[in-house]
């Protein structure tokens, strides 16, 4: 067996003799003296065969000029001597009066024999090393003037045109790319239409969204190549820009008096507050600032809600601040989000003053329901009392083009230190909303407040604060069976089910950085499908990916719904792909109260031996808005090296499971029934620039329609 250990003492065993060795030679130079280095060449090139007898040292000092003796080898000497350099090189003294007496020669003359040929073979090897590095390096120069030919000629795989490593922008780029792109849907597009129609495209005028008419899949292709959001040319989060210096002294002066309006929100008694719903005319003469009068068509969602959350103050503070902290920490509500300007970090080494200019994409995960696009200016500020709040409002009067259909006016929380590490969190949600793009199966869930309001950002806030108490937690109990005690192993577990859980909510959103397809019919269970090229992205599977998504409405509990979905027992009645098979808990972590919020390794056991090692990470999580049962397929080989703390961003996951949303009709008591999504992500082909086939779309819409009736006949319920 190898051992480090051992390797390291033959090694320390070696430089120890080598350290001898030396140190004989060098007791050689100082004692009794190597040739002079004219003669140096002319002992080397006969191979030891002639000697010094005598060294400088040894030198009458009355005769400094005499001639030093030369002494030649016979052929058997040399015969000899060679013979046994070959098997020790360094004889000891024992070893030199032996050969000495056997050869006919002085001591000191086997002494000098060796030194020098030792010598030559030293050199001999440097030659050789030297020989053979300068080839080496020819081959390197001739592999590098190849590769700068090859540079020179290459094309973009992409686009088509040559490349200029060095001399092309990335905004250049990023045009070459959507030229391309944009050239063969022209060209799809064209050979569609005279193949259904029998015209050219061109003879038929543009479609004005919206509503956007339906169009054919080929059309919905995106590319997400290390990109979740993908690369749709109609986006308009990407249109939004910085603001301009001149627009600096009207964004102060609206985070002001937005900071001075959420401090007066957020308390209790404040008369615009008619028990939890907002009176807007008293609102409005307590409130004369603002951002001007809600616009036309546009509808007020205005609500208050407050808890106490397992993290400190601060941390929340900074979590709010960071744009990407924020981001993944709000990952069921917030799509996209990205800081454009900074206009002041805050004082005295923390965020008191600081204030940011922000745009932001929100979501429910469903298709059905619009994102929610803002452009606001986020304030945060320390109170006399300690506590902090941040507040958000919106600057759509900067930014008229193009135009809003949803403002923020004061929004944000109020957040208090609480012992032992806890803080209460007040947050109030006000915003005016164009929602009229919402479908009618869930009008009544947004316009209630279920959808965006502060119940649902307090909810995720006080869960995702529980998840972190988890990924910290020390003191793991090994009694249960299957419980994860490794610390490493399960932060690294913990952060890939995050990452699955980001990634599905992104994906399953109608965000406008997605373009969806609808399959068939206008009603509300038509599937709806999208494809995207990864690409260059180690957490996602190469090839063509195809989305698939559908939502519906039951009149079962959200409750009931979430825990027949988590249960493994009951895996088998909806999931088709485990083909009726055994599913099997190997391992969980629990990282909340309530016991449904935990992530959890499968195993499949089918009866099919080929599908006999498939293993699936599921995290489960719920919250009284909103609840999640998502899931991916997972290598094995990975998942170990995952459970022993290694690097999950390595980790190819392609995310699939359930949105459970209440419909906001609880009403007397009841719990009321559930909105459903169901998604499923599925790699149609392992060839990024392969075409998509009519039979892959048909295989996924079998698949989710047959999961739906399953789950259906599972409940003993019809669709509402």
């Amino acid at each position: 067996m190898f051992e480090p250990n051992m390797l390291l003492a033959a090694m320390n065993n070696e430089d120890g003799n080598n350290h001898n060795y030396n140190h004989e030679d060098n007791n050689n130079n100082n004692n009794e003296g190597f040739l002079r280095d004219d003669e140096f060449d002319s002992v080397n090139t006969k191979s030891g065969s002639e000697n010094q007898e005598g060294s400088g040292n040894e030198q009458d000092p009355h005769h400094p000029n005499k001639k030093k003796r030369y002494h030649r080898h016979t052929q058997l000497q040399i015969q000899e001597m060679e013979a046994f350099f070959k098997e020790c090189p360094h004889p000891d003294d024992k070893q030199r009066k032996q050969l000495s007496r056997e050869l006919g020669l002085e001591p000191l003359q086997i002494k000098f024999w060796f030194q020098n040929k030792r010598t030559q073979m030293k050199n001999h090897h440097e030659r050789h090393e030297n020989s053979h590095l300068r080839a080496e390096n020819e081959k390197l120069r001739g592999d590098n003037l190849r590769y700068r030919e090859a540079l020179a000629n290459a094309s973009c795989p992409n686009c088509g045109g040559p490349t200029a490593i060095g001399e092309m922008s990335f905004d250049e780029h990023q045009l070459r790319l959507e030229n391309a792109r944009l050239r063969e849907e022209i060209d799809r597009i064209s050979a569609i239409a005279a193949k259904y129609v029998g015209k050219p495209v061109s003879n038929y005028p543009l479609m004005s969204p919206p509503p956007l008419p339906p169009r054919p899949l080929e059309l919905a292709m995106g590319n997400f190549g290390g990109d979740v959001y993908g690369n749709n040319p109609t986006d308009q989060f990407k249109s939004i820009t910085a603001p301009t210096e001149s627009d600096k002294p009207l964004i102060i002066d609206l985070a002001v008096a937005a900071m001075e309006e959420l401090m007066r929100m957020v308390q209790v008694d404040e008369p615009s507050w008619n028990s939890l719903v907002l009176d807007e005319e008293e609102y409005a003469r307590t409130f004369p600032r603002g951002i001007g009068p809600k616009p036309a068509g546009f509808r007020t969602e205005a609500s208050r809600e407050g808890a106490v959350v397992i993290m400190n103050h601060i941390n929340i503070v900074e979590i709010l601040m960071d744009v990407n902290q924020w981001s993944m920490v709000f990952a069921g509500m917030v799509s996209r989000a990205m800081t454009l300007a900074v206009l002041s970090t805050g004082v005295a080494g923390n965020y008191n003053g600081a204030l940011q200019v922000m745009t932001a994409e929100f979501q429910v995960p469903t298709p059905l329901v619009p994102t929610r696009e803002t452009y606001f200016a986020r304030y945060c500020k320390q109170q006399a009392d300690g506590s902090w709040a941040v507040v958000d409002i919106s600057l759509d009067s900067l930014q008229p083009n193009p135009p809003v259909r949803c403002r923020r006016r004061a929004s944000g929380c109020l957040i208090q230190e609480m012992p032992n590490g806890y803080s209460k969190v007040t947050w109030v949600e006000h915003v005016e909303v164009d929602d009229r793009g919402v479908h009618e199966l869930y009008k009544h869930m947004v316009s209630t407040g279920h959808a965006f309001g502060a119940k649902r950002w307090v909810a995720i806030l006080d869960r995702q604060c529980e998840r972190l108490a988890s990924v910290m937690a020390t003191n793991i109990s090994s009694g249960e069976v299957g419980v994860i005690t490794n610390q490493e192993g399960r932060r690294s577990m913990l952060k890939l089910a995050e990452r699955m859980v980001i990634s599905f909510c992104a994906g399953v959103s109608a965000s406008t950085a997605h373009t969806w397809t609808t399959l068939s019919g206008t009603g509300a269970e038509d599937v709806r499908v999208m494809t995207r090229k990864s690409v260059g992205d180690p957490g996602r599977p190469p090839g063509i990916v195809l989305s698939a998504a559908t939502s519906f409405g039951i009149p079962v509990p959200p409750k009931r719904v979430f825990d027949f979905l988590r249960d493994e027992n009951s895996r088998n009645e909806w999931d088709i792909l485990s083909n009726g098979g055994v599913v099997q808990e190997m391992a969980h972590i629990a990282n909340g109260r309530d016991t449904g919020n935990c992530v959890s390794l499968l195993r499949v056991n089918s009866a099919n031996s080929s599908q006999s090692n498939m293993l699936i990470l599921q995290e489960s999580c719920t919250d009284p808005t909103a609840s999640f049962v998502i899931y991916a397929p997972v290598d094995i080989v990975a998942m170990n090296i995952v459970l022993n703390g290694g690097d999950p961003d390595y980790v190819a996951l392609l995310p699939s499971g359930f949105a459970i949303l209440p419909d906001g009709n609880a009403n007397g008591g009841g719990e009321g029934g559930s909105l459903l999504t169901v998604a499923f992500q599925i790699l149609v082909d392992s060839v990024p620039t392969a075409k998509l086939s009519l039979g892959s779309v048909a295989t996924v819409n079998n698949l989710i329609a047959c999961t739906v009736e399953r789950i259906k006949a599972s409940m003993s319920c019809e669709t509402v």
